[in-house]
């Protein structure tokens, strides 16, 4: 499944996004969810520790003017990988 989180991770309830990941799955940091990729934050750890691949969206982190803060463990995708991660994954949750 490919899960999306478009909200920061102080606005979510990103333990209830950790409990429903499964092995295999994807999450996509879109919008305000790449808040959620910055280095150093709570939100890395928890999310690198999860069963999953994690990325977030260039756009957006260059929208908000986080591309020096992002945490190396956070895949940088562009919008063309985004497309290829909807059509790899028949469902998607959104947060």
């Amino acid at each position: 499944m490919l899960h999306t989180l478009s909200h920061s991770p102080w606005q979510c309830d990103i333990d209830g996004l950790l409990r429903m990941l499964a092995d295999c799955d994807d999450l996509l940091l879109i919008q305000d969810g790449v808040l959620a990729a910055i280095e150093g934050s709570r939100f890395v750890e928890m999310l690198n520790n999860a069963p999953i691949t994690v990325s977030a969206l260039k756009e957006d982190i260059d929208a908000r003017g986080l591309a020096a803060q992002i945490s190396a463990k956070i895949d940088v995708v562009s919008y063309t990988d985004f497309v290829n991660l909807s059509v790899k994954h028949t469902t998607q949750m959104s947060w």
